[in-house]
């Protein structure tokens, strides 16, 4: 195993370097950069100026160089410096991170805890009044946009009710309040984007479980495993739902890139200072070493979640040898 984790590791190193390489290119070809963008803030800006900012930015030389000036520093682990603020890179994507990934784990909690019960007992009470009421239900969560549900909710809850808050984390009297009203305070105000997060996944997640697990409890060693005697519970838990796992497995694996890598349609609704957000914002304003940054660290943990996808499987299954995948 510990064979297949290095052979994993350094294939790791080509295909990463392919990804920045392709990134690099598309973002350039985006119309506008940010000189001419920056320029555009100030109407007495001349084409002097927006030169003397491609030559600032480095932005100047051609295409190659700039890729190689970046992949020097990218190997000393240095994303640069924003073009927008001057700031580190690096420190405004860890100022960000623990926001995204506090609500993406707790979403990916929810998703977890409705989705695998209800795709689950679907399969088992198949054509049932709970089969059909969760198959509406679920048609409804994938039918429904993202941002369409949070501006409904945020106009129910939040103008009409006055019940929830709908933008940001904390609200303006926040130094006055002790530790517990502080916590209540920020559940307050991540009560909407959770649950906005949490609703299509719940819905997907639910149906690949019971589809998964149909296809289980019609092989043969279920009904060997019912022909014995077995309990019902004994079979569908301890025979049907380990196998039925498999696959969701790399959907777990897969969901790594996005605890970091955030929603950016929902953090930018609730106006949420997380990655999300950060990623918007620095591609309206062309910030290509911050949208790089946030773009490399998502492509690292897709490859990551791919292997943990990996020694997933033979964890759930001894079957598989991680030698011989």
């Amino acid at each position: 195993m510990l064979k297949f984790l290095l052979q994993r590791l350094i294939f790791m190193i080509p295909i990463l370097l392919g990804i920045t390489l392709i990134t690099f290119i598309v973002i350039h070809l985006a119309p506008g950069g940010p000189a001419e963008i920056q320029a555009e803030m100030s109407l007495k800006a001349s084409a002097q100026a927006i030169e003397n900012l491609k030559r600032l930015y480095g932005l100047d030389k051609p295409l190659h160089i700039q890729y190689i000036n970046w992949l020097k520093r990218f190997v000393m682990f240095d994303f640069g410096t924003s073009f927008v603020d001057g700031r580190s890179v690096i420190d405004k994507i860890i100022e960000r991170i623990p926001v995204t990934l506090t609500i993406n784990l707790v979403s990916l909690f929810f998703i977890f805890l409705f989705a695998l019960p209800l795709g689950i007992f679907s399969a088992v009470k198949r054509n049932s009044l709970f089969d059909k009421i969760t198959t509406i239900a679920v048609f409804i969560g994938f039918s429904t946009p993202h941002f369409w549900l949070a501006l409904l909710l945020m106009i129910l809850f939040g103008v009409k009710l006055g019940w929830l808050p709908i933008s940001g984390l904390q609200s303006l009297d926040v130094s006055d309040m002790t530790n517990l009203e502080l916590l209540i305070d920020r559940t307050h105000h991540l009560i909407l984007p959770i649950f906005v997060g949490s609703f299509g996944g719940i819905a997907g997640l639910s149906r690949y479980s019971r589809s998964n697990m149909l296809e289980v409890i019609r092989q043969d060693y279920i009904r060997t495993a019912r022909a014995k005697g077995l309990k019902e519970g004994e079979v569908i838990f301890r025979h049907a739902l380990r196998n039925a796992l498999m696959p969701i497995v790399t959907i777990l694996g897969l969901s790594v890139p996005g605890l970091i890598g955030g929603s950016v349609i929902i953090e930018t609704l609730f106006s949420i200072p997380g990655m999300g957000q950060l990623f918007y914002a620095s591609a309206m304003a062309r910030d290509y070493p911050t949208i790089m940054g946030i773009l490399v660290i998502g492509a690292f943990l897709t490859l990551i979640g791919n292997l943990l996808a990996d020694i997933g499987y033979a964890v759930v299954d001894p079957r598989v040898k991680m030698g011989e995948k």
